[in-house]
Order: structure tokens, then sequence, then C-alpha cells
């Protein structure tokens, strides 16, 4: 095929790709057989000049070498296809099925990726299907009442489950191409494979992770839901298997630990057992909202409302030479919602989250702060208790019910209280109290961030508007623990595989589902499937 790189295209030009490729190749139409994007990407630097970059690969009905030579174009070249990841298989034979924990993206596309290979994986999830834990996270919403094993974070689908959905990953891989089409074929719509921002969505990543299950079961798999984890069984540093919490035991000797980020009881469980971990750095801070079309209007100059852009989204990053700190936008969703996402009652978590058609009219985005180690004392676990310091605070502060606490922007920087309207109604539910959110977050968050919001208000305009609304406390950016493994298994447990966001080694969707993947991948290397 020949590869087009770097083909801007205005965002006006409506021209089917074929005539496209032609019109760049020199080509009359009818000599191209098929275009295909490979990749799309959208510029606005110049907002008189916003287009469509194009990556794409053209079949022609000639001679493909000659028209590239004629080119004489670095962005015009022959390309092969390359063959797929060849899988390998060892010699050791394991005795009982490999057992996941968690059904996150990194359980699943681990659990996915053993059902295929014939090794009849058994996945145990503390929460519940997705069915059930769409409408038990629907209620905590609506009435405040939250349920510890069925909520954002926890349950089928893991907590990107209930976010925007985003696939954006700084990892390069070459089988991240093979997580993607896994992600297609159950479900998720087609143009993630080229889209340089992909995204799924809440509502339709609901129904992929279903497939995604069905799937796993149909290939000869095993997947419990409310199935906890309580203790494993380990001898002579090696894992034999794992007790639940209902007291039955299931013999494993590989045991792949998907367990989310937010999976605070399991790191106990694992420092009591020796397991080899780290603290870790994250982030903390708030979650603020403005309405699209001032966004949209900040990014896409007179463009914005043009059907062939979507809601924009923006990237800021703020440092902070007096103290060494840096704040910057987190899981921005366009289009979406802040989101209640605690876990652990007594404590207020907030996540954003956006439907596919991205339609809310609410941009929303977390602002957050590096938080070191030293920060914490250190510990391996003090990043746990750090986080959940500032939930329960935050809990306190706004009464006690789930309600979070929330102050305008203007007001933030003042230090006075709010006396003008919300610029648009706050979308968290079950609400939200106005309040000092110096009170429920780090001196050194806040000082961050009141230098951090007049420095974005220059970059995007209106984004330090005084009555933008920011909402407390965004805690959950990463785990704050990192299980020390290699080559995808423990260094102080053999058997035992950490994978995903929870083990600290990945952050998003995409990431973590690689990172299932090729943690199977190596399982698969040293193992026979089981008899």
């Amino acid at each position: 095929m020949i590869r087009i790189t770097d083909y801007r295209v205005p965002i006006e030009d409506e021209t089917p790709l074929p005539r496209l490729a032609a019109k760049r190749l020199k080509l009359p139409t009818g000599i191209i057989t098929q275009a295909t994007i490979i990749r799309k990407a959208l510029d606005a630097r110049r907002k008189g000049n916003i287009a469509f970059v194009y990556t794409l690969d053209v079949q022609v009905n000639g001679p493909e070498a000659q028209i590239v030579q004629r080119m004489r174009d670095s962005h015009v070249a022959l390309v092969v296809e390359p063959p797929p990841e060849p899988v390998f298989y060892g010699h050791q034979q394991l005795t009982d099925r490999p057992v996941i924990v968690g059904f996150g993206p990194a359980g699943m596309l681990a659990a996915l990726t053993l059902a295929e290979h014939g090794y009849h994986p058994l996945v145990l999830e503390q929460g519940r299907d997705i069915d059930r834990r769409t409408a038990d996270v629907a209620a905590f919403w609506q009435t405040g009442k939250l349920d510890e094993i069925s909520n954002v974070q926890f349950g089928e689908g893991g907590a990107g489950t209930f976010s925007d959905g985003k696939l954006t990953t700084r990892v390069t891989d070459p089988r991240m191409r093979q997580v993607l089409d896994q992600y297609i074929e159950a479900g998720a719509p087609p143009e993630i494979r080229y889209l340089y921002k992909p995204h799924i969505g809440t509502d339709r990543l609901r129904h992929v992770v279903k497939n995604i299950r069905q799937k796993v079961i149909a290939l000869g798999g095993e997947v419990r839901f409310e199935a906890k984890v309580a203790d494993i069984i380990l001898r002579d540093g090696q894992v034999q298997g794992v007790v639940l919490a209902d007291g039955s035991v299931i013999a494993c000797s590989t045991l792949l630990l998907g367990i989310g980020h937010s999976a605070r009881d399991t790191y106990e469980l694992l420092q009591r057992r020796g397991v080899a971990m780290e603290p870790k750095p994250f982030a903390i801070g708030v979650r603020i909202e403005h309405p699209q079309e001032m966004i949209d209007s900040a990014q896409y100059g007179q463009s914005a409302g043009h059907k062939q852009l979507s809601p924009a989204d923006y990237a800021l990053v703020y440092h902070d030479k007096s103290s060494g700190r840096t704040a910057y936008s987190f899981c921005m969703c366009p289009g979406g919602l802040v989101v209640a996402a605690a876990s652990e009652h007594g404590g207020v978590v907030t996540n954003g989250m956006s439907l596919y058609q991205r339609a809310s009219g609410i941009a929303n985005s977390a602002l957050v702060v590096n938080v070191t180690t030293a920060d914490y004392g250190g510990e391996v676990l003090g990043g746990i208790e750090f986080q959940r310091r500032y939930e329960q605070l935050a809990f306190q502060l706004a009464g006690g019910d789930y309600r979070a606490p929330a102050q305008t922007v203007g007001s933030f920087l003042s230090g006075s209280l709010a006396t003008k309207s919300p610029l648009l109604k706050p979308s968290y539910r079950p609400g939200i109290v106005q309040t000092p959110l110096e009170k429920c977050l780090p001196d050194f968050v806040i000082h961050t961030l009141q230098q951090a919001l007049p420095d974005w208000g220059r970059k995007i305009r209106g984004f330090n508007h005084p009555e933008a609304v920011m909402t407390g406390v965004e805690t959950r950016t990463s785990a704050p623990v990192r299980i020390v493994r290699q080559d995808f298994q423990s260094v102080s447990v053999q058997g035992l595989y950490p994978i995903g966001e929870g083990a600290g080694y990945a952050g998003g969707i995409m990431s973590a589902s690689l990172d299932g993947m090729n943690a199977a991948l190596t399982l698969m290397k040293t193992f026979q499937p089981p008899r």
C-alpha cells in the first residue's frame, strides 16, 4: 500500500476519501481502489485555519513503487503491514486454571487473552455485574446511599466504566491495535482505531464490557461476581490459592491481580502477606466546570459550533517555580458531568464522566497538584491514608451525606464566600454545598491552584471566570502504591502477576488493557494450558 502522512484537510472539505487520496497523489480517482484512515487528528492551533490531519493507507490499481518515486515526497511512501506478533507457549504444565482478581480493563483483557488460547481463566470480581452495578450507582447519586462493593470504583468494567471512556495513552506497543480490535469487536465504535483522541463513552462502554464477559465465558472462562478475595495462600514464596470472603478456598498457582487503584483493603492484605510494594506519587485536587460552548469558543474561535467539530477539550499545565509543585488538568470530559465516585463510607470523591455523544453542554476536568511520597512520610500505605484524610474532610465539610464541597473560582481566589450565582448549575449529585475548599485540601494544593488559575485564564479565555464552580475532592487520579514486579511477576511471590492501574503500572483504560494482555501472554510463555 501507499501511505500518505500529515495530510491536512480543512474541516469544511467533505470530499470522499478516495478523491482526497487521488488529489494528493495526483492520480485519476478511478485508479484508487481503497483509501483507509489510519490516523485522524485535529489541528486547531490556528483558529482561522482549523484542519483535520490524516494518515491514509491507499491501494491503487497501478505500479505503487513508481507512483511513490514520482511523488518525491517524504509524506508519501510504500508501507508493508507488519505480521501479527507471535504467541509463544511454555513447557510447564498448569495444574489449576489461572485466577484473575478484578474485572476492570486489565482483568478483562487478561481474561480474554487467556480464554482465547485455551487457559479457561476464573475471574473473581468483588463487585456486581454491569446491569446491577449501574442501578446501584444511579441509586447512590440519587439518594446518597453508598454500596461499598458496587459503585463507581468497583464492579464489572472497573472505574473506567463510569468515566469518559477515553482510549488515549502515551504507551507505544505493537499490540495496541489488538486491544482496540477487541473493543471494536465487543461493540465499541470503529473510529477508535484511528482517532487521535478516541473515546467510547460510559453508555457504550457498559455494553462493551458485558460483551467481553460473555465472550470469555463462551471460550471456556468463568466470571464470578460478589466474589471478594479475603486472603492469599502462600507457601515458600509461591501462590497456592485464594480464600474468598465466604470462607471458600480456590486452589491456583497463577494469580493475576487487576484490583484497581482503589482496592485499599487488598493493599493491606498484600502488605500483611509480605508482598513487595513501594509508595508512589499521585495527585489530588478538584473538578472544575464550564459551559461547553465557552470552551469551544476559546479553542475553536469562529469555527465553534461547526458540524465537523466535536466538543472541545484542553490540556493545561502550570509549574510553580517557588514551590516546585505542578498543577495540571486531568481526565478532561467534554460534554460530561461531575460524578460522585466514593467507594468507602464517610468519604467524598469526585470524578468526571461523559456519554458517547458528549452532549451535556458542560465541560469538566480535574485540576490537580502532584503529591510526592515525602508528603505522606514515605510509608508504603501512607498515600492511602493521605487520600482518605481529605476525602473524609470533604464528607464532613459538606454535611456528611455525600454532597460535595464546592466553591466558585472568584471566591476561591479572593478567600471570600461567593455572593453571585454559579456560571452553571453544578452537575454533581447528590448535590453540593458551597464552602471554602481550603478546609478539605492541603495548603500546597490550594496555593498552587490559586497561582495556576490566572495563568490558565490567559491561555483559555474565561477559564478562570469568577462564577465557574470547582467541586472537591478529586483524589483517585492513580494508585498511591506500586506492587513491585519484574517481567510482570511479583519480585517476592512466584505466580503472582500484579497488573493494571492498581499495580501501579498503567494509567487509563488503554494502558491497563494492554498491561493485562501482555501479562497474560507472559504467563503463557511459561505455562501450557491446564488439562
